[in-house]
């Protein structure tokens, strides 16, 4: 017992003591200490961002020049220069490069619950010469939030990126932001939002995530959900810009307007998802359904109206398995093609093309603009060859036998083998069902697993060529081997260690409070035990 507590001591002193570090990251430069939370990996995180807030500003300027030639156009006026805040700044670097690096900003306040860490980012803001744009604050983000919800303290841009899920900010968070403002949020906790605990994802989020191949689309779709569901409380909607998944993280810019009539859409946004247990054909149940009823003076009417379930049978009509059922999820656009179109072109002028990670941001939002945007979720590769027991299709056939067929068809910057079509399942059943024609499957697999059998017990109800390579089957992205799907550049490649100051200055990190319980709860059970046995004795 006494060595135990000799270990914890020696743990406490080796974090007390303060290891001063310079990191130069950009054109900032700051001095961080051991305790305080830094992050070299998330970089890229940091260089999309203030990419995106260029981009923001860029389009604040048009819709200026737009308002004064009469138009009406939705969102405040952010000509003076932008207003942002940073609730959980840890070093103050993020902010220090919004400042340095982000044309029109106004003022930027740098907020932290920590005091040591408040101290570290007034003393990074003076090193770098930002006190006039960058002020720090010691507050609850939470706090900081809700005392700034009435029109003249709100902030035009709010950066949200906590170490975990985001949810207990994002209410605060939609209030606080301007009209037409821009959210900028991260969600670490992949595993939940992945599936791998749908309790917890549907306590914290509101959705029940299934484990999908498709998991870090999903993901981008529950936040997006949980974000809009939070808004519309208050009579406002999100507009999606860019939806990015990266990493071991999840990352969302998001616009937010205020309009009662638009917030009754959000219904019609939203989907139950169903997905089959055998061969993972998807299926969507929209909440609500907009119908056109337009006249000829106002074309653009329409009605809402609910929608018809089920929208699938009992049974798999491929493959007769059961379905798991998720959602609600996001099933309108995560992507704004307008907005990554600015940003794709702002990457490639300076000063962002000397950016650290721009070819990876060149590379991914490349393979963004290549996405189909009205296409929720996708299929993997190697997963629907999995399924039928097949010799792998190339991925540049497969796509040219649905677009030969009259379909759309893309990859998802969330995986590498990503197939997302407007095609229905049964086609692309089919698709692989004529490729099994040309390379058979192993005669023990129709024998002995189930799922193969059902699904070859139906023949291709159409030929498709899978000779002749379409012009468009291998986009652009692919052709110029950008870099779009990176590989970790180092081991123990995630989200590093909480931060003591993360958790307070005075609590000590769950590593140390969790460190050998199970062992004192069974010295703590047997002393009890034997105090019981004590007293039965002296009774």
């Amino acid at each position: 017992m006494n060595m135990e507590i000799q270990t914890n001591e020696n743990l406490i002193k080796k974090m007390e003591q303060a290891v001063t570090v310079e990191i130069c990251e950009g054109s900032a430069k700051i001095i961080s200490e051991n305790r305080v939370f830094y992050n070299p990996v998330q970089q890229f995180n940091r260089d999309l961002s203030l990419s995106v807030l260029s981009t923001f500003w860029k389009i604040c300027q048009n819709e200026s020049e737009q308002r004064k030639s009469g138009k009406k156009v939705a969102g405040n006026d952010f000509s003076d220069g932008l207003r942002v805040l940073e609730a959980l700044s840890a070093t103050g670097l993020r902010s220090i490069r919004y400042a340095k690096e982000v044309p029109g900003i106004k003022e930027i306040i740098a907020n932290d619950l920590s005091s040591a860490a408040v101290k570290s980012i007034k003393e990074n803001i003076k090193l770098n010469n930002v006190e006039h744009l960058v002020t720090a604050s010691e507050a609850n983000a939470t706090t900081l939030m809700y005392n700034s919800v009435d029109a003249k303290s709100r902030f035009d841009a709010i950066d949200l990126d906590p170490y975990g899920n985001p949810t207990m900010f994002l209410d605060g968070a939609v209030q606080s932001i301007s009209e037409g403002g821009i959210l900028l949020i991260t969600a670490t906790d992949m595993a939940i939002l992945a599936g791998n605990n749908a309790e917890s994802c549907y306590a914290k989020y509101g959705s029940v995530p299934l484990k999908t191949k498709a998991c870090h689309e999903q993901a981008l779709r529950i936040l997006l959900r949980c974000i809009e569901s939070h808004a519309t409380r208050y009579g406002r909607y999100i507009k999606p810009l860019l939806s990015i998944s990266a990493d071991f993280y999840i990352r969302v810019f998001v616009r937010v307007f205020t309009s009662p009539l638009e917030c009754k859409k959000s219904s019609s946004k939203q989907s139950m998802f169903y997905e089959c247990t055998g061969c993972s054909t998807h299926t969507f149940q929209p909440l609500g359904i907009l119908k056109p009823n337009g006249t000829e003076k106002n074309p653009n009417q329409f009605k809402y109206a609910l929608p018809v379930v089920p929208s699938v049978k009992e049974n798999c009509e491929q493959c007769k398995s059961r379905y798991h059922m998720g959602g609600p999820i996001w099933t309108a656009p995560i992507h704004d093609q307008a907005f990554v179109d600015m940003l794709y072109n702002l990457i490639q002028t300076e000063p962002y093309k000397n950016l650290e990670t721009n070819q990876r941001i060149y590379g991914m939002l490349s393979v963004i603009r290549e996405e189909l945007l009205d296409v929720p979720l996708y299929y993997t590769l190697e997963h629907v060859c999995c399924v039928l027991k097949l010799q792998c299709i190339p991925i540049v056939k497969l796509r040219s036998a649905l677009l030969h067929a009259g379909y759309k068809v893309s990859f998802s910057h969330a995986n590498k083998t990503s197939i997302k079509t407007n095609a229905p399942s049964n086609v692309l059943w089919d698709i692989l069902r004529n490729w099994a024609k040309l390379n058979p499957v192993n005669a023990k697999h129709l024998e002995k697993n189930p799922i193969v059998k059902a699904m070859f017990s139906k023949e291709p109800e159409n030929t498709y060529n899978l000779n002749d390579i379409h012009p468009e089957a291998n986009p652009s992205s692919r052709a110029k081997a950008l870099s779009r799907f990176p590989a970790n550049p180092m081991p123990n490649w995630g989200p590093g260690t909480r931060s003591t100051l993360m958790i307070g200055d005075e609590k000590l990190p769950k590593k140390i409070q969790n460190q050998n319980k199970n062992k004192q709860k069974r010295q703590n059970a047997e002393t009890t035990g034997e105090s019981q046995s004590k007293q039965a004795k002296t009774i």
